[in-house]
């Protein structure tokens, strides 16, 4: 027996499966074979085609070098049960499958074996592959491969199924690597990559594997990743073995470097086709017998009416660069029974159309009965959509072959004779440039199996799609792969500096990129860093993005013109968003609308993809789309600057809501529900907050660059952002020295003052009160006055002269107190109360730290608030009053947890532990003190380590005072340790003097 089908009836068919655990069938019956010594023997006789196999062969085969004691007697029971399980009933011995004789047994019985059908098909990928049918051989290859059910004569014992496994492994890797060869070749390098992915395919010195892994990361426009996988191999070829790739190997090395398609990818570029060899000429279209395994055939009218195979496609643009994801769902398998629709949107030039073609080039050999593609802006007209669905339909049954006497005119019936002709066909149609769902669904053709490809600007919310992509821009490795590509590796090389500025420049856009690759194409005297720098100036950009006919903002405009009136006018302003990222309050206050019709005018943008949403209500402007709505909205200079003061209004009300001083907003644009929403809102801007006092400056907004500056002060400094703080009062104070008014430097001066003494600089903090008192004089401005003076009494108290504090705010008070200045009267009342403690005056000092307490109140910002509960609690403490202190302390925590001031939260929190009841609750609150120490910011130096200083320092006296003095020496050793402990020399004495008692005890 060869191994092929003997002719017996198809009820008695005996079938073996060996390419996975082993079954045998009679009919359509299982046949129970036994346990694995005896399946094995069944191997070995079946696997030999009818030949005798001897005693000898099936003992060492089966049971190797550990023979059954009884040697070759064992052999009649286990051929006794076979024939019992697989003989026919009445066969006799003269009829049993397996026949005795001279010395051995051999299988007599027509047999239909999965491995005798797995080498058929493999014979027959092979030829179709060599006569030029690739998805013919591709299906071949397919359902070989399908065969195997895990690994063949899985658990047998024995040397013969060993070396006969190992057979068959290497002959499904070979048929395995003849089906990636086939989608290579229909371009479908994506899926190689999937399929090379998996664990059984990791063969990291295998060749062949790693050749047809170079070619499909080739073939989907990876050239870097191709060349990084063969300098692996090359490195792991010299490392383990000491040897070099093959020359076959080298030599495709070398045509990945030269760009050429055809000795990388397998065949010649076809004319009017793909750049690659996907295309499969018509005359090569798969046959039925071709088709793939379990797909329909048309219905018998289909198949006998003749008509030309159609095939309407542009020529495939060529290899994609950064899109493997987005191509292997647009040609993910599709069901056979429905017809498939997968949706494509983005933004105008992100290459929505280049995907769209090669995605249909790829699936173009599963649709026997035609390609038809549809460009329907070429189609538009003004007269509306009826008209034009109707020249659709008329030219899409034209494409099919339909007589023009046959094709109706009324467009009911052109949509009912549309299905009809397509109820039999397997089709792709591909739709580019759609404008709205209600376009496509007249165009859906009706054929199982039929797919269809549909691209827009818009999102098409109200099709019924299986698939859809949203097309990003590249990232800018994947622009830099373009630019490679395109001005070559040399120009590339040489400055790669200059190209990642042209990538980032060009915000990933293929069309901007294409243009800017064109163009230093045809300049060669041009280097990147030229055409850079041309691009580096905003005003200039998009007219640098135009070559020939292709103009990036062109294609802007285009998406622009579709746009109502109030969604233009939206578009135009958010190019002068503050931020690059922003909210629908943003564009509510620049409009002029509330916050819901704001946000409804985001989402018809986000539709029609002119804005980005990287998150769930967050917004942004692609960088170029960006310029163009600037200019768009420049040239309405009024509507523009009305609506960039009102939006910058709003930060600094938010900014005002966050602060220490309580200063109201006049005429606010909105308004927050609480002060922690505003803070919020201000959190959401992440690190662009810090660059919106510079877009006011750059704008000519002095006022409000000033007035952003100092508003947002409090919230830098709540959040341990010092520097950019700093930033944007350096700004301010800019705009204030531009605009000449001796107020506005004057308010600039006591904010940056106070940052230096947030950041423990007194002598420059010092400084800037002193230009703050002097611009305040120069313009008669009293209470301006008093605040700088307040400020200089600060430095004071931290120098000691305690009496000239108390004196220097008996001075300012009266003067804060005429302005309502609550903020200034509390922060005056607390110094002076401060100093009074420290001069002894302890019951003047609790008066004015109840009035500096009240006065914050009446203020009714919590940090503030909080930071006066704590110093009265600190006095409360100091004489012994635990319970008191700890009161305040609690209406501190529950304040501070709400506003967020981590650094306050620590220092409430040791308090608490320094006044607990037990040792156990004391414990608890330094250890909370201590994990949010962990958290706070390096920035907030030197407040982070005097903070940890004072927390070990009151968690070392519970523990002294409860009699554990090793604990209590841990932590005040741990607290001197401390990098920047030498920094606070009050603390460290105390910390010794702590240290020195408990060792003394």
């Amino acid at each position: 027996m060869t191994g092929v089908l003997m002719t017996m009836g198809a009820s008695e068919e005996l079938h073996v499966a060996l390419l996975g655990p082993v079954q045998a069938r009679r009919g359509g019956r299982e046949a129970a074979v036994g346990p694995a010594r005896r399946q094995a023997v069944l191997a070995a006789l079946v696997l030999r085609g009818g030949r005798l196999v001897s005693y000898e062969q099936l003992i060492d085969g089966v049971w190797g070098d550990q023979p059954p004691p009884t040697g070759r007697r064992v052999l009649p029971s286990y051929v006794y049960a076979l024939r019992q399980a697989l003989d026919l009933p009445g066969a006799g011995q003269d009829g049993s499958v397996i026949r005795g004789g001279s010395g051995g047994y051999r299988f007599a019985a027509p047999v239909r074996l999965d491995t005798a059908r797995f080498a058929e098909l493999y014979m027959d990928t092979v030829g179709l592959l060599r006569a030029g049918d690739v998805s013919g051989a591709l299906a071949a290859a397919e359902e070989g491969l399908s065969l195997f059910r895990g690994e063949p004569l899985a658990g047998l014992p024995g040397p013969y199924a060993l070396g006969e496994r190992q057979r068959m492994l290497i002959e499904r890797q070979s048929l395995r690597q003849k089906r990636l060869e086939c989608l290579l070749q229909l371009g479908r390098g994506s899926e190689v990559l999937a399929d090379l992915a998996s664990p059984e395919a990791a063969h990291p010195l295998d060749e062949a594997v790693l050749a047809l892994r170079i070619r499909a990361l080739y073939g989907t426009g990876r050239q870097s990743e191709a060349l990084a996988v063969y300098e692996g191999l090359r490195r792991r070829l010299r490392e383990e073995l000491g040897a070099a790739p093959s020359a076959a190997l080298r030599n495709l090395h070398g045509a990945v470097l030269r760009h050429d398609d055809t000795a990388v990818l397998g065949g010649p570029a076809t004319t009017g086709g793909p750049a690659f060899p996907d295309a499969v000429p018509a005359s090569k279209a798969p046959t039925a017998a071709a088709r793939r395994p379990g797909a329909p055939l048309p219905p018998e009218s289909a198949q006998a009416r003749p008509r030309r195979t159609v095939n309407e496609l542009p020529g495939n643009a060529g290899k994609l660069i950064g899109r493997v994801a987005e191509v292997a769902t647009l040609t993910a398998p599709a069901p056979h029974d429905a017809v498939t629709v997968a949706t494509v949107n983005g933004p105008a030039g992100v290459g929505k159309t280049s995907l769209l073609v090669h995605a249909a080039w790829t699936l173009r050999p599963q649709h026997p009965d035609g390609v038809l593609f549809l460009d329907l802006f070429t189609h538009r007209s003004p007269v509306g959509e009826r008209p034009l669905m109707k020249r659709l339909l008329q030219r899409l049954l034209r494409s099919l072959g339909t007589a023009d006497a046959d094709i109706p005119q009324d467009r009911d019936d052109l949509i009912a004779a549309w299905r009809d002709t397509t109820s039999g066909l397997r089709l792709l149609l591909v739709l580019d440039d759609v404008g709205s769902a209600a376009q496509v669904r007249p165009l859906l053709p009706a054929g199982p199996g039929s797919h269809v490809l549909v691209a827009g600007r818009r999102r098409l919310t109200g099709l019924d799609a299986d698939r859809c992509v949203t097309l990003e821009p590249l990232s800018t490795a994947d622009s830099i792969g373009l630019l490679r590509r395109l001005i070559g590796e040399a120009r590339t090389d040489a400055d790669l500096a200059a190209v990642t500025d042209l990538a980032r420049l060009c915000g990933g856009l293929p069309l901007a990129l294409r243009i800017a690759g064109a163009r230093l194409q045809h300049r060669l005297s041009w280097s990147p860093a030229h055409l850079a720098a041309r691009m580096a100036r905003e005003e200039r950009r998009l007219g640098e993005l135009s070559a020939g006919d292709r103009s990036v903002e062109a294609t802007f405009h285009m998406s622009y013109e579709q746009l109502t009136d109030a969604q233009q006018r939206a578009f135009r302003l958010l190019g002068h968003a503050p931020t690059p990222e922003f909210d629908a309050w943003t564009p509510a206050v620049m409009l002029g609308v509330g916050v819901d019709e704001a946000e409804i005018t985001l989402e018809e943008l986000y539709d029609a993809s002119l804005v980005l949403q990287p998150d769930p209500g967050r917004y942004r402007l692609h960088d170029l789309v960006r310029v163009h709505a600037r200019k768009l909205a420049d040239a309405r200079p009024e509507e523009t600057a009305q609506a960039r003061r009102r939006v910058l209004q709003l930060y600094v009300h938010a900014g005002r809501l966050t602060g220490d001083d309580g200063r109201a907003s006049d005429g606010d644009p909105l308004r927050f529900d609480s002060v922690r929403d505003a803070a919020r809102w201000l959190d959401e801007a992440g690190a662009d907050l810090a660059d919106v006092p510079r877009y006011a400056a750059e704008h000519g907004e002095d006022i409000l660059t000033v007035q952003l500056g100092v508003a947002l002060r409090d919230y830098f400094l709540h959040h341990d952002r010092y520097d950019e703080g700093r930033a944007a009062l350096t700004v301010a104070l800019q705009a204030a020295e531009r605009s000449g008014d001796p107020v506005l430097r004057a308010l600039v001066s006591v904010s940056l003052g106070l940052l230096d003494y947030q950041q423990g600089r007194l002598a420059q903090g010092g400084d800037w009160f002193r230009q703050a008192l002097k611009s305040a004089r120069e313009n008669g401005d009293e209470p301006m006055a008093a605040l700088a003076v307040t400020g200089l009494a600060i430095q004071d108290f931290m120098q000691g002269r305690y009496d000239t504090v108390t004196a220097t705010m008996d001075e300012v008070l009266p003067v804060l107190k005429r302005a309502d200045d609550e903020w200034g009267v509390s922060l005056a009342l607390a110094l002076r109360s401060m100093g009074r403690f420290m001069q002894g005056e302890v019951r003047r000092a609790f008066d004015d730290a109840r009035e500096a307490l009240a006065a914050a109140a009446r203020n009714g910002r919590p940090i503030p608030v909080s930071q006066r509960l704590i110093s009265l609690a600190d006095g409360h403490a100091e004489l012994g009053e635990r319970a008191e202190a700890r009161a305040l302390l609690l209406r501190a925590e529950t304040l501070l947890r709400e506003a967020g001031d981590a650094l306050l939260l620590a220092l409430t929190l040791t308090r608490l532990g320094s006044v607990a009841e037990d040792l156990a609750e004391a414990q608890r609150r330094h250890r909370q003190a201590l994990e949010l120490h962990a958290g706070i910011s390096q920035r907030s130096e030197p407040h982070r380590t005097r903070l940890e200083m004072e927390i070990r320092s009151r968690l070392g006296q519970s523990y002294a005072a409860a009699g554990a003095r090793a604990q209590a020496r841990r932590e005040f050793r741990a607290a001197l340790a401390l990098e920047r402990a030498a920094e606070h020399q009050e603390l460290q004495k105390t910390l010794r003097a702590s240290l020195a008692e408990v060792d003394r005890e």
